[in-house]
């Protein structure tokens, strides 16, 4: 944690479309999810990862020493991972955080648009084409709206956080199938 602002990796899905870790994908020679923390660590952030128990050893191996939770019923959904990272965050004392959340399934942002939601005070995402997209900083506020939400409602349904216009021509990108990755590798120089 830096800069006031804790950050959480979400990658704790099954891949059931993708057949494969997503977390896990080759991208420029490293994993996914070692390429997103990298273009974390650029901004001043020390994420957090929350996965599934058959992940962790080998996103252990792809990024080295970096703290991984385990969330042991991760098919209730990604709001459930969600707060079994605000939850550890918290028991660290890291209570009057703001909280950066990144799935690790939608990489389409630039590290400009990381620069700008970590100026943010209050919750806010990138917008582009007026759709919200990933990543999302919540505030305090938030934070215990999401603690008190079923771990099975999404995150659009418990907070309504700013919408801030970015220019990311990728921002929706969403990693689900062998098409999304195809797609992703031939535009990631780009980001």
């Amino acid at each position: 944690m830096d800069n006031g602002i804790g950050c959480v990796i979400l990658a704790a899905g099954r891949s059931s479309r993708l057949g494969k870790p997503k977390a896990l994908i080759e991208v420029e020679g490293v994993s996914l999810i070692s390429w997103i923390l990298s273009r974390l660590t650029k901004v001043g952030l020390r994420p957090i990862v929350v996965t599934r128990e058959g992940l962790v050893e080998k996103i252990r191996d792809s990024v080295g020493d970096i703290e991984i939770i385990v969330n042991d019923e991760p098919e209730l959904g990604r709001t459930g991972s969600v707060k079994i990272g605000l939850n550890h965050l918290r028991e660290k004392k890291m209570r009057d955080l703001r909280i950066l959340i990144v799935p690790v399934d939608r990489p389409g942002f630039s590290i400009s648009t990381l620069e700008l939601l970590i100026t943010m005070k209050s919750s806010s995402c990138p917008s582009s084409g007026g759709r919200g997209g990933h990543p999302l900083i919540v505030d305090v506020d938030d934070i215990e709206k999401i603690l008190q939400a079923p771990s099975d409602s999404p995150l659009n349904s418990i907070i309504k956080p700013n919408k801030i216009d970015v220019e990311d021509e990728f921002l929706h990108m969403n990693i689900d199938t062998q098409k999304d990755v195809d797609d992703f590798l031939r535009v990631v120089g780009s980001l």
